[in-house]
């Protein structure tokens, strides 16, 4: 038996790319949809994060464009004092519940929490086992780009019997103190876990960190909701590139300009997926001195860690810590709108709220599926400095093509979800006028440059 649910719309994923697109879009049209996710609430990845994670930038970028997350406030104190509040994985998931219960309330939209899309438009409640069609719905799929998380993915190394292996999440929960931690992983959980556990009192030499590669990461404090420092980030950012010589000298560029971080100064990163970092974080990191660059982690057994040139020894009390998920995908880019789904996808470079939040938009607002990719085009993720230039690239051209649109470029700079947005009350601003001055005066020849370094990747 299988019950039939007449919507127009059925979206397949309640985390943070899936609930954008369906605030905007039930804002611009009178649609109905029905929401399914295998998870029991909206939020995503968000219900099962780890316990001290916070949003990487600042909360007023992430969300869905009709409600602020957080309240917009700058911090008073504390080692990020005058940047911009980042909200906790209980905060974000308390705002994706109220966020869903609002969009409930309006009778037009019905989550089916603890259910497995089965394609086809057919889904099934893993608690009741009711089957359903939703016959005449357009599929959007938000799960094209979901990230791979520890607490979901197995270690991608073998361990041996004995071996003590916890994923992040576990962290919190350890009761005994180890003689030694080992941190796997290159990304920002990695780095978020070496900077939780210096701040809980653990000495730097009771910490190894196995780093396949080094990251660059973005300094928070230019990646902020205010235009002239957004702004003037992106025009310094277009200088370093106007006049560097590969994609790597762009970073090394950027660096000096204060744009770019790397925790190793005598190191050259050759990951770039850019997530933002604090200087303080940056300074407690740089503290865990015995760092393990040997490839991957391919086995933990008691008192060993092996790779692929031979092993390494530890304590036999050590304390594996898997903080090493895919994180990212990189399945490429394709249109938003095809004949089998919506795919929601970032549109301006590294802020998938907005991305998502603006093809909502466009499909409530438009008619035609070739107008709707010509006026909303995807950028994708970087993974190394030549993929960053790519994205920069791709980025920039989805950038030209929705501001060119007169109601589009007015929607997008009504919502905090858009870093490059300008208040009306800022406009004449004139430090938001330099900004916009340099920017103009560097994007040409920086953007060409990018250009030349992504048909090298």
């Amino acid at each position: 038996m299988e019950a039939i649910v007449d919507v127009d719309y059925l979206v397949v994923g309640a985390g943070a790319m899936g609930m954008a697109f369906v605030d905007a879009l039930t804002a611009a049209a009178d649609v109905s949809v029905a929401i399914v996710d295998r998870r029991h609430g909206a939020g995503g990845h968000w219900l099962d994060a780890y316990g001290f994670v916070r949003l990487h930038q600042a909360s007023a970028f992430y969300g869905v464009a009709s409600t602020l997350l957080g309240g917009g406030r700058v911090q008073a104190e504390g080692p990020e004092r005058g940047l911009h509040e980042r909200a906790s994985a209980a905060e974000v998931c308390e705002y994706y519940a109220r966020v869903l219960a609002r969009l409930s309330s309006t009778g037009r939209v019905t989550f089916h929490g603890r259910t497995e899309y089965l394609g086809d438009r057919r889904f099934v409640s893993a608690l009741s086992g009711i089957r359903v069609h939703a016959s005449r719905a357009r599929v959007v799929d938000s799960r094209y780009l979901s990230p791979d998380i520890p607490a979901l993915t197995p270690p991608p190394f073998a361990v041996d019997d004995g071996a003590r292996v916890i994923p992040v999440n576990d962290l919190v929960r350890i009761t005994h103190a180890p003689d030694r931690f080992v941190i796997v992983g290159a990304g920002k959980t990695a780095t978020d876990t070496c900077v939780w556990l210096l701040q809980n009192g653990v000495p730097p030499n009771a910490i190894t960190w196995v780093r396949p590669r080094d990251p660059w990461l973005l300094n928070r404090a230019v990646v902020q909701p205010d235009p002239a420092v957004f702004l003037g980030m992106a025009a310094d950012t277009m200088a370093a590139a106007a006049e560097a010589s590969s994609a790597e000298d762009a970073f090394l560029r950027m660096e000096d300009a204060g744009i770019m971080l790397r925790i190793d100064r005598d190191v050259t990163p050759t990951m770039a997926k850019t997530p933002t970092l604090a200087t303080w974080e940056l300074d407690l990191a740089r503290t865990v001195d015995d760092v393990i660059r040997r490839g991957h982690l391919r086995a933990v057994a008691p008192g060993r860690l092996t790779f692929d040139d031979g092993d390494v020894r530890v304590s036999s009390d050590t304390l594996v810590v898997h903080c090493a998920a895919e994180g990212l995908k990189y399945p490429g880019l394709r249109p938003i709108w095809a004949p089998e789904a919506i795919t929601p996808q970032p549109v301006r470079v590294g802020f998938p709220c907005f991305g998502a939040a603006l093809a909502g938009y466009v499909e409530a607002t438009r008619d035609d599926d070739a107008e709707k990719n010509r006026v909303c085009r995807p950028s994708p993720y970087a993974n190394t400095p030549a993929d960053w230039a790519a994205m920069q690239t791709v980025g920039g051209d989805a950038s030209l093509a929705m501001s060119a649109e007169a109601d589009l470029r007015n929607w997008s700079n009504a919502t905090a979800l858009n870093p490059a947005r300008i208040p009306p009350d800022r406009a004449d601003d004139p430090a938001v006028v330099a900004a916009i001055t340099r920017l103009k005066e560097h994007i040409g020849a920086g953007r060409a440059r990018l250009a030349e370094f992504a048909r090298q990747a």
